[in-house]
């Protein structure tokens, strides 16, 4: 019998050689390599054949953004893996299962993950609740002014190290997090990794850092990037690819996108994930030069407290419906009157009433973030009207005036 357990200090080596396995990385981990990831916050589970681990879970806590920016309680999954000598046998449903109890007895409204294989998750009641968009830009097509020498608004745009990337980067994102539904808490650990002072594995490369500071000197963006370096017949054919882009003010994330384009020698500038209603393609005076060279689904949410979930977030308009929600999960079942205005919602159960909407848990997940509509979901034939007009109603309700994002990878 393979047994699942919390993973104790002395099995964590074997648990990280299972979890590369898994992933097909090489197994064997250098003990710097080693003793860095036991740094990574987190609770561990495993499946154990004897002394051998041959199955990997890992749970943090996470805030996550609601609509009207409310941060909620969640579960964030990650480090899912199942060698392939042991795969279909019940393993990662049993760790999850006994993840999801216990995040529902710690109080999580919900549970997160990035989904590596589209199939897997929606049988554990995830939905995926944002999508991310890549595009790539042709430079030289998109009609920028080649004389453009730095932000006419007043601000500017500096290039920093990685110790002012640490000391800037949290309180930057603290306020775009508050302000993004579906952006999720960044542990401090986070900095520390992608600005190269804790190293998990592999070769760092440092990257370019650069800071957006308005005219009154506040920190408004921040970009990481990297180039390589390519010629053709003596022409410089170079890519800047985006880490990541953080923005608190429409101004910084136009001064940066400008920037980025106008780095001599570059051709094309890759965005990297951004939100799929970025508008990168419209600060170019040509849209088309930014081509859309990737798109699909990203964070995933598995709601765990129908009740707190719905009323934690903002409606802009007043309404009523009754859902019955399924959940064969056992966790979030029932049906419930949700009541909502701009001033607040309350969401009780309404065993006794007749329900407007029938869904399953994932597909309230993904109306729960405002980015689906329940009227495409009927139409796909997973979300059932009850009553004629209530995926209609449902869709005033549940939409949100901007798309949700989560730019992490967890």
């Amino acid at each position: 019998m393979t047994d699942v357990r919390t993973v104790s200090d002395a099995a964590f080596e074997d648990w990280q050689r299972a979890l590369n396995t898994g992933f097909l990385r090489p197994p064997v981990l250098t003990p710097e390599q080693v003793a860095a990831r036991r740094l990574l916050p987190g609770r561990r589970l495993g499946a154990f054949d004897g002394d051998r681990c041959v199955a990997t879970f890992r749970s943090f806590d996470q805030e996550l953004t609601a609509v009207g920016g409310a941060p909620v309680p969640a579960d964030a999954i990650s480090n899912v893996t199942v060698s392939p000598t042991h795969r279909r046998r019940g393993l990662l449903s049993r760790m999850m299962r006994a993840d999801l109890a216990a995040a529902r007895d710690r109080g999580d409204v919900v549970a997160t993950l990035i989904a590596a294989e589209y199939p897997i998750y929606g049988r554990y009641g995830f939905g995926p609740a944002t999508s991310t968009t890549e595009w790539t830009v042709d430079v030289p097509r998109a009609g920028l002014d080649p004389r453009w020498s730095g932000p006419a608004d007043g601000g500017r745009i500096d290039l920093v190290d990685a110790e002012d990337v640490r000391k800037l980067g949290p309180e930057l994102h603290e306020r775009f997090r508050r302000a993004q539904p579906g952006a999720v808490s960044r542990h401090e650990l986070w900095w520390q990794t992608n600005t190269g002072a804790l190293r998990l594995g592999g070769d760092w490369t440092e990257p370019f850092f650069a800071v957006y500071r308005s005219a009154g000197g506040e920190v408004e963006g921040l970009v990481s990037y990297e180039s390589d370096d390519k010629w053709h017949g003596k022409q410089p054919q170079n890519t800047a690819d985006v880490n990541w882009l953080l923005t608190t003010t429409p101004a910084a994330e136009r001064a940066l996108w400008r920037y980025l384009c106008s780095i001599d020698w570059i051709t094309k500038v890759r965005s990297g994930w951004r939100g799929p209603d970025d508008l990168l393609p419209l600060h170019l005076p040509d849209p088309r030069a930014a081509r859309v060279t990737e798109h699909a689904d990203w964070l995933w949410v598995r709601i765990l407290d129908v009740v707190r979930a719905l009323e934690a977030r903002t409606y802009d308009r007043e309404g009523a419906l009754v859902l019955e929600v399924v959940d064969e999960g056992g966790f979030g079942g029932g049906r419930f009157r949700l009541t909502a205005s701009a001033e607040g919602a309350s969401c009780t159960p309404a065993a006794a009433e007749g329900a407007d909407l029938t869904l399953e848990i994932g597909e309230l997940a993904r109306l729960w973030l405002g980015d689906e509509s329940a009227m495409r979901l009927a139409a796909l034939g997973l979300v059932q009207e009850e009553r004629e007009g209530a995926a209609r109603k449902a869709d005033a309700l549940f939409r949100s005036p901007g798309r949700p994002w989560c730019p992490d990878l967890f």
